[in-house]
């Protein structure tokens, strides 16, 4: 079974998340989107909302599964089965950001990462630009499913 790992903190799932997740279904047999659990961390949602969002999205997609975790994503694979980490780029910081971590995550416990690139029209979105949209009164419709924007 080809199994993956989404991570991430999701707060909040966005358009762009979407993107990559959607055009990753069919590489797949199945798609864990991992909540990673940060204690030091600030969240604008809280753990439950985040899973609840991801949830309500998929509730109809049997390949997906929403879990979350605490400590390293590559322990997580191992712990799942999963022989591969998804990571959507946005642009070349991404990149450069995402290769060392992959680079670790293969020389550590043979994980490899699969990265997609962003679709150009949500590029741009990043769950940092809605998280200081919506705390400064803007519209974040453009940038987050039905279900978030109804919940913010």
């Amino acid at each position: 079974m080809r199994r993956a790992v989404f991570p991430g903190s999701f707060d909040p799932i966005t358009l762009g998340h979407l993107n990559i997740i959607e055009r990753a279904l069919p590489l797949f047999d199945e798609i864990i989107i991992a909540i990673g659990v940060n204690a030091e961390k600030k969240y604008m949602w809280s753990l439950e909302e985040r899973t609840a969002f991801i949830e309500k999205i998929f509730t109809k997609e049997a390949k997906i599964k929403v879990k979350t975790y605490n400590g390293l994503t590559v322990h997580f694979c191992k712990t799942e089965k999963a022989d591969f980490i998804l990571r959507g780029l946005r642009n070349t910081s991404d990149f450069n950001y995402e290769q060392s971590i992959a680079q670790t995550n293969a020389a550590m416990e043979g994980i490899e990462s699969i990265f997609l690139v962003a679709s150009p029209a949500i590029a741009h979105i990043s769950s940092s630009i809605v998280r200081d949209v919506q705390r400064n009164g803007g519209n974040i419709s453009e940038m987050v499913p039905t279900n978030v924007q109804k919940e913010s």
